[in-house]
């Protein structure tokens, strides 16, 4: 080859474009690792984009059009690069410079893309809006005359204002639920829109609330937020409920258009008061009481049926419910205390009880609190009567989660025990009672967590109660921009909450003198919720100078960045909450809060501890996570001896961790396996209750972790373990729980499969797995290393981006001779599969493995390009299909997967069927179908229910088929030509929501 170097000489001669060709085939190698690292930076950015383009579709949002056709241009240039690989490790010597030209091309194009990825104005839009909201309703008991009234007037043009009144408790709210939920049954409007508008009239949430659910967003200008919300109502069919309205407002002001007749546009609003409704213009709809007929059907359906057999007993439930006025809630509440109770003395007792409290009453809200409050007495326990009250101090109308307000009630002393599992405990049975005796309602919040909300009356009577000694001061949710005066922050005030508002400054001359004060509730909705950000930074020196009584202090999700130094004078203080404060810089020296058991301090903005961190010996509760901070300095962590919660995911020194004996909730990252066996080994064996730990050197500490990163915060129902960049085989034995629920393999090359894992043979209670990025493994189950019984048990099954995985599980060679098969049970609790970017996988399930998954609901794939089948088919079955994919022989059926409720296929080139002929899927429980980029698939092997008359019915689960492009679902072939007539109603071709 020395003799090419002259001639390359030579060449140069005969002008640039031949120089140009030279250098190019001299540094093809050079231009190759070039666009190497390019196109891996194209791909990293593409899985953050993926990820935002999933939390917007959780959110209903449609992702935009430029953005799927941008990820469709990445996928192409990763082809390319395959393709580029290919050629440059066979390329001949003379045809370098071509193939190094192209390479120069396709870096530039790679830059190209990458720029184009950044979508600055986001990646998705809103979808078209629902209607409204199904709301949950309890059985509506009489007032069937009252709700047909509304509907008459709802359906006529006669009318546009209705104000449905009453007093409170009456079950007004409850109707009108009922009437919502009809209206939207019946899709008889292209909108209806519930408003909650309570005591304390707030026109920013009003209008929020309205343009929420028009998927509107609105400026902060007032005026021009009621022209715009005015122009979005105009036009359309709509009814808007405006529930619990206390004082006359005007419509104009929050931009809802005068209600014109004979347009569709109705509003309707509740009210205690017959004077608001008819000062607002409304045809006015009055909620009686209900009958002694109906109040007593009413009680028996709560209490039992049981209580009305005894002669006596039945006498005295009467006169019971006849104290009750007819009043919905009162009945309810009462007939909530008395369930169980089966002594005529005790129901005797009660009687004369409520008939002392109702002789005394003034007034009608006070008539309905002496009926309350015979339910309120009957808890006995002063400190369950204490968590009741406590609720007063959220919002009216708000759904408080059990777990946030057990915690509160642990901050405060009003639950105690040697262990927090026993406070839960303790927390949960209390708000079981408070929910039996219905002086709590349970509802589902705005994250599907389970919560508990507070009847407005309730609410009422709660504070009442509060009114004759040390007293609450609550002003919620109600948009104030001022601090209170000085002058309202009187010596006997308790508790003070003024959370969920918007004020602007804390003035530096207000030095409240409240020495009995014990609880300040300053926080703001996470992410601020429908109000602005409030505006203050900081708090004045003087502002906590008399406040040495004060035991608990919340200030999370505010806009603060320091704390002034006398908040270091407040020695009495348990609980300190500053979580989610992202501006917080600055912590002065915490050295004389010896009381403090809590410290929340997770995602704030602190660079380093709080100076004499170490010095809170008494912390039961941290937590600590900020981007300026890594780790805990050496030696602070065992100081904390009586910890019994910690969340972070700063990385922690194991034998340091294990030094805390009391744990029982813990999160956290652990650098590498050496510093996690280091832990496991010092607990020998007694882990936490709840855990969730992460280990490897490059966890990302602030981005995506599996997409679960948010549960670091609470590991409270959690007992996983997270594998990162970490070399599995080589650690040796790995300590873990035998009750571990999931774990995570991300990056960890070494891995081969599951049954090579020993940690995982002892497990007994594993529900979820996730294998990401392991280019190692092959399968995930060998049956020739060990059954992997542990696997029984998994729940959901999660891999992606492996791209040496061929099958889900390996039969043993000699298994194979044998005629034998896999046992089917080895995933027999198995409810959902997703498989992502797989290329080398062909097949999903064989036919053993498929008896056994009797279980399973969910199916995803996608982008797995050599995908064949999702159900392999048998020999058998092969020898009856022709190389056209049509089915001969036997007529019988199978069915398969009876429980699946959702298929999604997308991005598989070369699927060609589902599964083979003569084999279904029943669609009982079917919910949704989603198929995209499937070209070659000819037949979805879907069995609908069948009518008499043999024709196929509907689904009765199904809620939305997602296929695209139409023209390949208007050629699918089908078992019975009925079938695409019957599920072609249920198909959309836009998006999947």
């Amino acid at each position: 080859m020395e003799f090419l170097g002259p001639i390359f000489q030579v060449i140069k001669c005969f002008g640039g474009s031949t120089c140009n060709y030279i250098d190019q085939h001299r540094k093809l190698e050079e231009n190759v690792n070039d666009l190497r690292r390019k196109v891996n930076d194209l791909n990293i950015r593409k899985q953050d984009l993926e990820l935002r383009k999933e939390a917007e579709i959780r959110r209903r949002k449609v992702v935009k059009k430029e953005v799927e056709k941008w990820f469709e241009e990445v996928e192409r240039m990763n082809t390319e690069m395959e393709r580029i690989e290919k050629k440059f490790h066979a390329v001949s010597y003379l045809l370098r410079g071509r193939l190094a030209k192209s390479v120069c091309r396709k870096i530039e194009e790679v830059k190209e893309i990458h720029q184009q990825g950044s979508f600055p104005e986001g990646v998705a839009v809103d979808g078209p809006p629902a209607p409204g909201v199904t709301l949950t309703t309890p059985k509506l008991e009489g007032e069937i005359d009252v709700k047909e009234q509304i509907w008459e007037c709802l359906m006529g043009d006669e009318v546009g204002m209705i104000g449905v009144c009453g007093m409170g408790g009456i079950g007004k709210t409850t109707i009108m639920k009922h009437i919502n939920n009809q209206l939207l049954e019946e899709a008889l409007f292209d909108k209806v829109i519930w408003v909650t508008v309570s005591k304390d009239l707030n026109i920013f949430k009003i209008q929020e609330d309205i343009a929420n659910s028009m998927k509107q967003s609105l400026p902060t200008n007032e005026l021009e937020r009621a022209t715009i919300l005015k122009d979005s109502l105009e036009g359309k069919r709509y009814v808007l409920i405006l529930d619990d309205v206390w004082k006359k407002f005007s419509l104009s002001d929050v931009g809802i258009p005068e209600p014109i007749l004979g347009k569709g546009m109705k509003v309707v609003l509740t009210s205690r008061s017959i004077e608001v409704c008819r000062s607002m213009s409304c045809e006015v709809v009055k909620v009686q009481p209900l009958s002694s007929e109906e109040s007593m059907e009413l009680f028996l359906n709560h209490v039992g049926q049981s209580v009305v057999q005894h002669p006596a007993l039945k006498e005295i439930v009467k006169q019971i419910v006849e104290k009750c006025g007819g009043l919905p809630l009162a009945i309810v509440t009462i007939a909530g205390s008395m369930k169980g109770v089966d002594d005529i003395c005790e129901w005797r007792n009660a009687l004369n009880e409520l008939c002392q409290r109702v002789k005394s009453m003034k007034g009608v809200d006070t008539e309905i609190f002496e009926c309350l409050m015979f339910s309120y007495n009957r808890l006995g326990d002063p400190k369950i009567q204490n968590c009741f009250v406590y609720c007063s101090l959220y919002p009216e109308d708000y759904p408080i989660k059990r777990t946030e307000l057990i915690e509160k009630w642990i901050d405060e002393g009003l639950i105690y025990a040697d262990t927090r599992w026993a406070m839960y405990d303790r927390g949960h049975s209390i708000l079981n009672k408070l929910e039996n005796n219905c002086l709590l309602e349970r509802v589902i919040g705005g994250s599907y967590e389970i919560s508990v909300k507070m009847h407005d009356v309730l609410r009422d009577m709660a504070l009442f109660i509060k009114g004759a000694g040390p007293q609450f001061y609550v002003k919620t949710g109600t948009q104030l921009k001022e601090l209170p005066a000085e002058h309202e922050w009187t010596g006997n005030l308790e508790k003070v909450s003024l959370m969920y508002n918007s004020i602007l400054e804390i003035p530096s001359h207000v030095s409240p003198k409240c020495h009995n004060l014990s609880t300040l509730l300053l926080q703001q909705l996470e992410g601020f919720g429908l109000l602005p950000a409030p505006g203050y930074k900081m708090i004045p020196e003087n502002f906590f100078l008399h406040m040495y009584g004060l035991k608990v202090l919340d200030l999370s999700y505010t806009n603060i960045s320091n704390l002034p130094n006398s908040i270091s004078n407040l020695e009495n203080l348990n609980a300190l909450v500053l979580r989610g404060c992202y501006n917080l810089r600055y912590l002065p020296s915490l050295a004389r809060l010896r009381a403090l058991k809590k410290l929340d301090l997770y995602k704030t903005g602190l660079s380093k501890v709080p100076p004499d961190m170490e010095m809170l010996v008494n912390l039961t509760y941290l937590g600590l996570q900020s981007r300026g901070l890594q780790q805990l300095p050496i030696g602070i962590l065992p100081m904390f001896s009586s910890l019994q919660y910690l969340a972070t995911m700063l990385h922690l020194k194991g034998e340091e961790l294990g030094r805390l004996m009391k744990l029982e909730f813990i999160s956290c990252l652990f650098y590498d396996l050496q510093e996690f066996m280091a832990y496991a080994k010092s607990i020998q064996g007694i882990w936490p209750t709840n855990f969730i730990c992460a280990v490897g050197s490059s966890l990302p500490r602030y981005a995506t972790l599996f997409g679960v990163e948010n549960i670091f915060e609470k590991p409270e129902n959690s007992k996983n373990v997270y594998f990162v960049n970490c070399e599995i085989m080589k650690a040796g034995p790995i300590l873990l729980p035998i009750d571990l629920h999931s774990f995570y393999f991300e990056k960890c090359d070494d891995l081969k499969c599951l049954s090579n894992i020993s940690f995982l043979h002892e497990a007994n209670g594993l529900n979820s797995c996730y294998i990401w990025e392991c280019e190692g493994i092959e399968c995930v189950v060998d049956l020739s290393l060990s059954p992997c019984n542990s696997c029984q048990s998994i729940e959901k099954l999660s891999l992606g981006k492996l791209c040496n995985l061929l099958e889900l599980v390996r039969v043993a060679a000699s298994v194979q001779s044998t005629s034998q098969t896999a046992d089917p049970a080895i995933f027999s609790s198995l409810k959902a599969v997703y498989l992502k970017n797989c290329p080398r996988m062909k097949e999903l399930f064989s036919v053993q493995l498929l008896q056994g998954l009797q279980n399973l609901e969910e199916v995803m794939l996608e982008d797995c390009e050599e995908m064949e089948k999702i159900i392999a088919s048998d020999e058998e079955e092969e020898e009856n299909e022709n190389h056209n994919g049509e089915r001969r022989g036997s007529n019988i059926t199978t069915f398969v997967l009876p429980k699946l409720r959702e298929l999604s296929l997308h991005g598989l080139p070369k699927l060609k069927s589902i599964c083979g002929s003569g084999v279904m899927i029943p669609t009982g429980f079917l919910r949704r179908l989603q198929i995209t980029g499937c070209p070659k698939l000819r037949r979805i092997p879907l069995f609908l229910p069948q009518l008499e008359n043999g024709q196929s019915s509907h689904p009765p689960s199904l809620k939305r088929i997602f296929v695209r492009p139409r023209e390949w679902w208007e050629s699918l072939e089908w078992d019975n030509p009925n079938d695409i007539a019957v599920l072609s109603t249920f198909v959309s071709y836009n998006n999947c929501y």
